[in-house]
């Protein structure tokens, strides 16, 4: 078991080395990486900003009740910034990548595994092609380019749905929320969930691709590669947020 894992360590490295090459032909990299900027990150628009909403709203109610309930006096105005402190800390950067993680991380995984079982990667091979740079690159960087902005969306979006509740259930006025959401918040919390995204926006690329690429068999074995993507990109996100969290927040 154990050396089946850091074999595929070693095959990860690997292949991460053959993809971060400069592209042969950097007219095709560049419509490429269009693409996979709107197959990862453009369609995944309605899918982070539904959630955000909800999820702040819901954040919002819970950080009102606990305040609400405490024998402590806090003032109003501080479920705006608890919920504002936890969406930028917690929940945009780490939630929102889990998300995304299922939902492009079996997306890559998919169509790669589907090229290498039709013998298409084969062919690119025969060809001369650089078949991981050709293919991962452009995933790499529209990930790390792109999803920090669906975690900023998703930061604008989840204290807007706060805002929202707020107005329907009255718990809270809106110049409470707002003076809130204005309260200072160090610096160093923005550097954080940025810095988390972008090492995730890493992994959800590089990890399907891997298993993608590494697909042998027909098309249940591209399915069951899909699955184990997801799996381990999950694992990888929530053990690099926990050494992340201790080395920029200790």
């Amino acid at each position: 078991m154990l050396k089946k894992f850091f074999t595929a360590v070693g095959e990860y490295i690997i292949l991460l080395g053959k993809s971060m090459q400069k592209p042969q032909k950097m007219n095709v990299f560049w419509k490429l990486l269009m693409r996979e900027i709107n197959d990862l990150g453009v369609n995944s628009f309605g899918l982070v900003i539904f959630t955000s909403i909800f999820v702040g709203a819901v954040v919002a109610i819970q950080m009102f009740n606990n305040f609400d309930a405490s024998s402590f006096p806090i003032p109003p105005s501080f479920v705006g910034y608890a919920t504002k402190a936890v969406l930028v800390l917690e929940f945009s950067p780490t939630i929102i990548s889990l998300i995304l993680a299922g939902k492009v991380g079996s997306y890559i995984a998919s169509s790669i595994g589907t090229m290498r079982v039709s013998e298409q990667i084969d062919a690119l091979d025969i060809m001369g092609v650089n078949s991981p740079n050709f293919l991962i690159l452009p995933k790499i960087v529209a990930c790390v380019i792109f999803n920090p902005l669906l975690i900023a969306i998703s930061i604008v979006f989840g204290i807007g749905g706060g805002y929202i509740a707020g107005i329907l259930t009255g718990n809270w006025t809106t110049n409470d929320y707002i003076v809130g959401i204005q309260t200072y918040m160090p610096n160093l919390f923005i550097y954080y969930a940025f810095t988390k995204t972008i090492v995730f926006a890493f992994i959800i690329a590089t990890v399907p691709s891997y298993y993608g690429y590494n697909v042998k068999g027909g098309s249940l074995e591209v399915g069951r590669a899909s699955t184990q993507a997801v799996v381990w990109t999950m694992v990888f996100i929530i053990l690099s947020e926990l050494l992340l969290t201790q080395l920029i927040l200790s």
